[in-house]
Order: structure tokens, then sequence, then C-alpha cells
């Protein structure tokens, strides 16, 4: 926990810290403990301790600052594009309706003039030829740096992408060309198991169809980005979003069924099973096959997470010790944070975490209450204590993983017990160990004797899915969680898991102080795109009222999400009355009128003389010049492409006013507005024309915030 809070304070400085402090901190802290522990003698162990905490926390600290200077990555300063680009496939992922690419060594083909990042992602459109990991290929592309958040204080994927080394995204146009195959020496493990997931995914698509053949790719690979979006919402809506991630239920399985496997085909070899130690030989087997597993599964961190659980374990075996405790979970954090820092803010290593932490403090609760049963248990006791396991481990993940679920995604799944119960079983008892038997003879050929009978369970979840998310508030929208609530939460819940006397109930008070906090946060009352193009206000009637339909998809969606919405109100009016009769336009611009305040959206200069003595703020994607008597702040093209996205609360006190780089500061990974702009001309009305996904590449890129976040939800 104390790594933690060094990881949180690097990260919560407002701009980067001197390139000596972190190293130069534990230097310190080192030498003070080494002091105190001479000073306090073999009586007193408060003063020796305090030192041992500044120590991690300053371990925390420049283990963070050393990895952000050790990676430097180098991000796009400028778009780029179309340029016709050539590099070497290290990953491909199918979607849908396509494939993305991740690009290593990209160079512009003839020697450009403009640098490029070491790492590129593009999104392939139309028609494409064959792509695999390792291959040389030529691809014609627009190029632009990682988005920037849409929604202040949202997910950074412009932070994460730093971290993975990736530089820029983009998309293609036109279809790519293979210049030369790869080599199996190329690339080293990871383009490996880059080639072999690949392999893993045309063996599936082979042998199953659409969303079943996509949700069975995810199972084995953790791949979801070819799940049809449909069949991906119900999966979310219901709760069972944590099945496709690669985690302790997958990991668990895999190592499980691999070690009772050997042992099993040991014992029927009497001369082996008499001479050997069949249960060590299992455990040694079982922790390579789970590596193997998370390394297939590009090892996001719940599987990272889940390997090294397991791996100590089953390494326990070796030495006849038990390795199931909290500290196992405490070793997992600990190699995770000080290896991959900057996980630590994403929803992933949060919701991991937080759902294995407060299952293994139940569960120790539990088993200190356990008494021996005084008879054997009959099957239909076994199975009654097996559905109850099914639902109270669903209740405490999904207790302890809410508050992140509101902090990053707005939204809580009411129905995910009943579910759970459902699809649980059938992954653990069905899909799974069909999964195994596909692997194990897929180097013959003959995967589909697994994977057919695995795709009847896939089909199964499905429907569970679907049946689920149909019901009435399946999903309930709630305001984003304050970051201090969420700290105030995740140290109460802390407390709560790791005590063993009664004073551990004391977490429940700052638990419930954080909760508290979702009784009166509110959403803003209006938001301002970076470029001043797509504005919103919250209408009379409580929804918010879009100035374009058109333009800017992921940036209304991110909007409507944080601010708990889960429809748009009426565009604004050309001219006349909207939003609930909060906004009023004409061809000029607009005025909304809101807690006693008025603000301006000027469309042309000849308002701006009017705005500026009647209205409190003036927004617009026009510099605004001169004197303003009535002003109070004003937010014109200059301050937007500052500070990105603006969002406004009207309160009957003041005016709060927060911006995407506002919040974040100035940071290796925050990057100049030119860095991350659109390639759609100025002069496009994206409404009149094709959709803006199509014509603006911020929008298209910006998804890729989107699915980290989502893509990570899974325990």
């Amino acid at each position: 926990m104390l790594v933690g809070v060094g990881v949180g304070l690097y990260f919560g400085c407002h701009s980067e810290p001197p390139p000596w402090l972190g190293g130069g901190t534990v230097v310190l802290s080192v030498l003070l403990a080494g002091a105190a522990f001479r000073l306090a003698g073999p009586r007193s162990a408060v003063l020796p301790m305090a030192t041992l905490a500044v120590i991690a926390v300053a371990a925390g600290f420049a283990g963070a600052q050393g990895q952000s200077l050790l990676l430097a990555t180098r991000m796009l300063a400028a778009p780029v594009g179309p340029a016709v680009i050539d590099a070497r496939i290290v990953a491909a992922e199918s979607f849908p309706d396509g494939q993305r690419l991740t690009l290593a060594g990209p160079a512009v083909a003839g020697g450009g003039r403009t640098p490029l990042p070491e790492r590129v992602r593009v999104r392939l459109r139309g028609s494409q030829p064959a792509l695999r990991p390792g291959e040389q290929v030529r691809v014609r592309a627009m190029l632009m740096a990682p988005p920037a958040p849409l929604f202040p204080g949202d997910y950074d994927f412009q932070r994460q992408a730093y971290f993975e080394g990736l530089g820029a995204v983009g998309y293609s146009v036109g279809r790519a060309q293979v210049l030369a195959a790869g080599s199996d020496a190329d690339g080293g493990p990871g383009l490996l198991f880059a080639r072999w997931r690949f392999a893993v995914g045309e063996r599936v698509r082979a042998s199953l169809d659409g969303a079943t053949a996509a949700v069975a790719l995810a199972l084995l690979t953790g791949e979801q980005r070819a799940i049809p979006e449909t069949t991906m919402q119900a999966i979310r809506d219901s709760g069972l979003a944590h099945l496709l991630s690669i985690s302790g239920l997958h990991i668990g399985l895999v190592a499980g069924m691999v070690f009772i496997a050997v042992r099993g085909g040991l014992a029927l070899i009497p001369p082996l099973a008499l001479r050997l130690p069949t249960k060590k030989l299992a455990a040694v087997v079982s922790v390579f096959a789970a590596g193997a597993y998370t390394l297939l599964a590009d090892a996001p961190v719940p599987s990272q997470r889940s390997f090294l659980m397991v791996a100590v374990v089953l390494l326990a075996v070796l030495v006849d010790r038990q390795g199931i405790s909290i500290r196992l979970v405490a070793f997992a954090a600990l190699v995770i944070l000080l290896t991959q820092p900057a996980s630590m803010l994403g929803p992933s290593f949060q919701m991991s975490f937080a759902a294995v932490v407060a299952l293994i403090a139940v569960y120790e609760v539990l088993q200190q209450r356990r008494r021996p049963p005084a008879e054997p248990r009959g099957p239909l006791r076994l199975a009654l204590l097996y559905v109850g396991g099914v639902v109270l481990s669903t209740l405490v993940a999904s207790l302890a993983t809410t508050p992140f679920a509101v902090y990053h995604f707005s939204r809580f799944q009411l129905w995910g017990v009943a579910a759970n119960m459902a699809a649980v079983p059938i992954t653990g008892f069905w899909i799974m160990p069909w999964a195994v038997v596909a692997m194990l003879l897929m180097p013959l050929g003959w995967e589909g004797v697994g994977l057919q009978p695995m795709g009847w369970g896939v089909d199964a979840v499905i429907v569970v899915a679907r049946t689920v998310a149909s019901w009435p508030a399946a999903v309930v929208l709630l305001p984003p969680l304050p970051t201090a609530s969420l700290v105030m939460i995740s140290l109460g819940g802390l407390w709560l898991c790791l005590w063993q006397r009664r004073w551990r109930l004391l977490g429940l008070i700052p638990v419930a102080a954080g909760a508290s906090a979702l009784l009166v946060v509110r959403p803003p009352d209006v938001l301002v795109a970076a470029d001043g193009g797509l504005l919103a206000v919250r209408g009379g009637d409580g929804l918010l009222a879009f100035s374009s339909k058109g333009a800017g998809r992921s940036t209304r969606e991110a909007w409507l999400r944080r601010s708990a919405a889960a429809l748009p109100g009426n565009a604004w009016p050309a001219s006349g009355v909207g939003a609930g009769g909060a906004l009023r336009c004409d061809p000029l611009g607009c005025v909304y009128r809101m807690s006693g305040w008025t603000l301006a959206f000027p469309r042309t200069a000849e308002a701006l003389p009017e705005d500026c003595r009647l209205a409190d703020v003036v927004i617009g994607p026009i510099p605004v010049r001169g004197p303003c008597p009535s002003v109070q702040a004003r937010l014109d093209r200059r301050d937007l492409l500052r500070g990105g996205v603006h969002a406004l609360w009207l309160g009957p006190h003041g005016i709060h006013i927060s911006s995407v780089d506002g919040e974040r500061g100035d940071r290796p990974w925050v990057l100049p507005r030119a860095a991350t702009g659109s390639f759609r001309p100025a002069a496009v009305d994206s409404s009149a024309a094709r959709p803006a996904a199509k014509i603006d590449g911020a929008d298209e890129e910006a998804d890729d915030g989107d699915e980290a976040r989502t893509a990570a939800s899974g325990q």
C-alpha cells in the first residue's frame, strides 16, 4: 500500500518533479532508517517502522519517476498524413469491420522529413490482405498523437500510451501492401506470442462463426475487440465482462486442470508414481502452463496478478507450504507496482486487486468460523454450497469493485449476481475445460474437437448476457465519483480487509464518507470541446443539449457517460428556444441562462459587443478581444486549445471552470493540442457530409481510450 502511495504522489504532481528527487529521496530515507535503528535500540520499533514506511513511499515515487525517465516515449509532434509508411507488424488485432496493427520502426517511404515515433498503431479500413505479426508492410495512413481525455479528470489514454511506448495512432487510406514475410528469429518472445495469438484467432474463426467465435477468442487469448458491439454491450450490462478478462478464474482453471491432468497421468504409470514426487512435478508443469497462457493473453494486469498468485501457491507445494493469504496479494501488487507503476491508475489494476483482496478477507473470516461437518456432505448439499459460494463471491466482488466502476465508467450493473449465477458455472465446468482441450489439440489440427462444444457453452453465456441485459434497470447510471472520495473508500476498504480485530469496522467510516459524495456531486452545466466546435449545456429537463448532432461522436459519448445521461436532449436550434427553455439562439449566437448566470456563445464577431455587455461568461471558437465590462470569464479559441475540453459548473456562489490540461498539468505525456488535432478541414460540416467517424481521425482513435478502459473492467 505504501509503495502505491508513492506512485500516486508522483502521478499527482501538477508539474514534472526534478529528475533527482525520486532517487535522492530513497537514499535519504535509507540513511534515516539506519540512524533510526541505531537510536531506537532493540526495545522500540515505532521509529524504525516509520522510517521503513518512508522508504516504501519513496521507492514507489522513485520507481514511477524512473520508468518515466527511462521510457521517454517520443510522441508525434503534429499530425502526419496521408503518408506512405513502411514498418514491421508487432501485433494484429481483429475488429468486426477490420484490423488494427501495431507497427514498430515506422518510416515514411522515400525518406520523409518528419521523424516518426518508434511504435504506432493504425486502424485498417476497407478490404485488406491477410496481415500477420512479423511481416514488413507498407500502408498509406493518417497519424496523430494519442488523444487527450475528453472530460476533465477522465481516463488519460495519452498517459497510458506514453508508458506503453506508443507514440501515435491513426487510420489507413487505401490497401496495405506486404513487403516481406517475417522470420521466427525476428522480434523475440513478444513477437513469438503475438504470432501464436494470431494463429489461435485464425483457427477459432475457422471453426466458429460470428459472436460465438469472437467471445471464444476472448476467453482463449483476451482479444475482445472482435466481439460485435451489441453482444459486448449486453455482456457489460449484465455484469459478465469479467469473464472476458483473462484473470483469476481463467488462470486458476488452466493451472488446476493441467495440475490434475499431469498428476493423474503420472499416477497411471506405477514406476514413475512410486519413484517421483508427482505432486511437485505437476505443480511445476502447471506454473509453466499458467505462464504461457498469461503471455498468450498479452499479459494484462489481471492476468499478471493471477499468474503471480497462482505461481506462488503452486511453488509453495515444492516446499510443502500453503501459499494462499493476503500476503500473496501484496506480493503480486508490489511486483506490478515496481515494474508497471502507471497501471495503478487504471481500472484494470484497481478492480482486479479490490476484488481479490475483498474475497480473501471474507473467506479468511469464514474459514476461522467454519466448523467441521458432523457427517459427510451429500451431492445436494455440495451443490447448494457451490451455488452459495458463487452468490457470495459475486456479491463481495461486486461491492468491492463498484466504487471503481462508478469512478471510471459512471455505471453499475444491477443484476450482475443473477447473471453470474448462471454464467460462472457454465464457464468453469464446460467452456474452460473444452478450451484447454482445444489448445492441446491445436498443434495436431484437431482443435475443432474442443472448439465446437466450447462454442455451445459460449452461446449459452451470450444468451444469459442478453437476457439479463434486457431486464428493467439492468444498468444504473451514476455521476462520476470524485477522486478524493475514491481514495477514502479505498483506504477504508483496505482497513476493513487487512485488520483481524473488531476495530476493522472503523473502516466503514471513510467508506461511508466517500460514498456519500454521490449524494452531492453533480455533472457540469456546460461542456466545451477543445476546438470549440462542439458545445453542450444542461437544460431545464436535466438532459445535455448538444450544439451539433454530427461532430465529435466520441466526445458526445464521453460527455453523456460522465454526466450519467442515457440519452441526449434536443440539439441546439438555429433560432428559437432550446434546452428546456434555458437556451435562446439567433443567427448571431446563443445565450444560456442557468442558476442566475448568463453565458453567451457567439457564432460571429458581430455578436461580441452585446455579449460582452450582458453576459457573465463568453465562450466560442472566435477570438474575444477588447474590453468586456460584464464578463467574469472568457473562453475563446486560444484558451480552449491551451486547456482542452472545458467543463463549467454554475452555482449560487460562483462559477467553477475545469479543463483537461489544467488538471493534468505539465507532464511528459501531456502534448500540445496541435499533436492531437483532427484531419477534418475546418470548413467541412460533418452533419451534412459523411459520418464524423469517417472524416475525423481524432474521433475514431479516441475510441482507443474507451477500449482501454472498458476492456480492463473485469476482475
